[in-house]
């Protein structure tokens, strides 16, 4: 699949991966911001401003921006994390230039004040049902106790006072700052035509401002240790969250740690499954891996009834210690890593999967990686490499969070 780069004059860094025998393609725009890149006073302003990309631009109105998508089929929407706002459509080759018009052109709104006050209310209405859900808030409280004052602390939704404070000229001096065009990546993947692509997005893009856009650099943390219970009423089930520190995004160990993951808490097969969910001791477990640039952590989390909390905790840790001291056998580890090809390799068939992989490269590597590179990465992990990990971020060396009915844990 032959791989293409280009940089515009301002800075804007294009990529494409082509696969002229796919029958769709894809394309997204990578804004290289998210609520780590928040002062106290912005907070949530990333995810409010993607919100607003959506309300008109000087060339459309809201309507027509849902319109004109519609009318090419496009799959599209956008999303915010702690460090980048993406926007992205899949669509028919033949209607690639529209797609590209149209998100080039949301990602310069106009950001109207009457538009402004009314998602505002939108927005407060959200995070009153994020709130309700248990899962997603311990989340966020886990995030912000483990990582105390690192900006990877920031919830993405900000919080009701912080957003119903926030102006409309707050949004566009932050827009100002995080969304010139040395700090956006777009990426292509599937069915087009290279040269073609460049012609487009340079009409587009290539008056957009160049200036400097450069994040605050964050240190890794091994978290703020201990147990911590926050009692919240109403709630019928604990939820358990065990933090433990985890590789940087543009760290080789990203192989290690997602493999290692695979093996202690698949949803199928791995040891948290075998310990916990098949004899229904929790309804839900898991361990995964969130990697961030400069700091990551491996989340190891179940949920279930308050009165097995303590009893389930227990056995987590004594997974986690055995894997610290033991690692993960022979079996465990060849599971994990076919797991892990097959789900690469199903997701590299989709040039959406293809476009949001060779962004990830860029955005944390600035390199490209095939597909035969990434399974010849998982391939190359072995129990010394697990060991190596496992020494460098200790996988009981844990941060404990439940939300829930219980006071203490």
């Amino acid at each position: 699949m032959p791989f293409y780069t280009h940089r515009l004059s301002n800075g804007l860094q294009i990529i494409g991966e082509t696969l002229p025998t796919s029958r769709s393609v894809a394309v997204g725009f990578f804004v290289k911001t998210g609520s780590r890149d928040e002062t106290a006073e912005e907070a949530g302003v990333s995810h409010f401003l993607e919100h607003m990309m959506f309300k008109g631009t000087p060339r459309r109105t809201a309507l027509d921006v849902n319109l004109d998508f519609d009318r090419i089929g496009a799959n599209y929407n956008a999303y915010t994390s702690e460090e980048n706002t993406v926007y992205y459509a899949a669509v028919l080759p033949e209607y690639l230039p529209n797609a590209v018009d149209i998100l080039a052109d949301i990602l310069r709104p106009s950001l109207r004040g009457e538009d402004f006050d009314t998602e505002k209310q939108v927005i407060l209405e959200e995070i009153k049902m994020y709130e309700d859900n248990p899962g997603s808030t311990a989340w966020d409280h886990a995030r912000r106790i483990y990582f105390d004052k690192h900006p990877l602390g920031n919830t993405i939704l900000g919080s009701m006072e912080s957003v119903a404070a926030l102006s409309r000229d707050q949004m566009q001096t932050y827009f100002d700052r995080r969304y010139a065009a040395p700090n956006i990546l777009v990426a292509v993947a599937g069915n087009f035509q290279w040269d073609e692509l460049i012609r487009l997005l340079s009409a587009q893009c290539d008056s957009w401002p160049n200036a400097c856009t450069e994040r605050i650099r964050a240190g890794e943390t091994r978290g703020v240790g201990g147990i911590h219970a926050i009692a919240k009423d109403g709630i019928a089930q604990e939820n358990i969250l065990v933090l433990c520190p985890g590789p940087p995004a543009e760290s080789m160990f990203r192989y290690t740690a997602a493999t290692l993951a695979i093996a202690v808490g698949d949803d199928s097969g791995s040891r948290l499954y075998w310990e916990l969910v098949d004899p229904g001791r929790v309804e839900s477990a898991s361990c995964g891996t969130d990697t961030g640039e400069g700091c990551g952590l491996t989340v190891t989390s179940y949920t279930c009834d308050p009165s097995l909390a303590a009893e389930n905790l227990a056995r987590v840790q004594k997974i986690l210690e055995d894997v610290q001291q033991n690692g993960i056998t022979t079996q465990e580890l060849e599971q994990a890593k076919n797991k892990i090809a097959s789900r690469v390799v199903r997701a590299s068939e989709r040039p959406m999967g293809r476009m949001r992989a060779i962004a990830g490269s860029w955005l944390y590597l600035n390199e490209y990686a095939d597909v035969d590179t990434e399974l010849a990465r998982f391939d190359a992990v072995d129990a010394h490499s697990i060991r190596a990990y496992l020494d460098r971020y200790p996988i009981n060396h844990t941060t404990i969070v439940g939300y829930g009915p219980l006071g203490q844990l």
